[in-house]
């Protein structure tokens, strides 16, 4: 069973950057899709982004587009979140996911990882 490792999380000012990092323990192939979600305290798990691994295209949510920049290592089997221009909205947990077909609902992805603290203060 193939495990996902998230890190890079952390405290950051407003405005400022984070570099998540998705590692996964086992291979990752070119069918799979490669998701970050975000929860918030008190709200639902929500869709930030994907990218396919065989061709690298990526998706956005509206509210990170232009922000959020998801890319891959596939030597690696890693995937990463370059965010820039952090808002206050954006502090909550953040997890990686793998899927086997690309959909913006959590339930789609089988595979999880623990998750990474991403704060951001105003």
């Amino acid at each position: 069973q193939v495990q996902l490792t998230e890190s890079g999380g952390g405290l950051v000012q407003a405005g400022g950057s984070l570099r998540l990092s998705c590692a996964a323990s086992g291979r990752l192939y070119s069918s799979h899709v490669m998701g970050w979600f975000r929860q918030a305290p008190g709200k639902e798990r929500e869709f930030v982004g994907a990218i396919r691994w065989g061709t690298g295209r990526t998706y956005y949510a509206d509210s990170v587009k232009g922000r959020f920049t998801i890319s891959r290592t596939q030597a690696e089997d890693t995937m990463y979140l370059q965010m820039i221009n952090l808002k206050p909205e954006d502090a909550a947990l953040y997890y990686c996911a793998r899927g086997n077909s690309y959909d913006t609902s959590p339930t789609s992805y089988l595979i999880w990882g623990q998750g990474t603290q991403v704060i951001v203060s105003s």
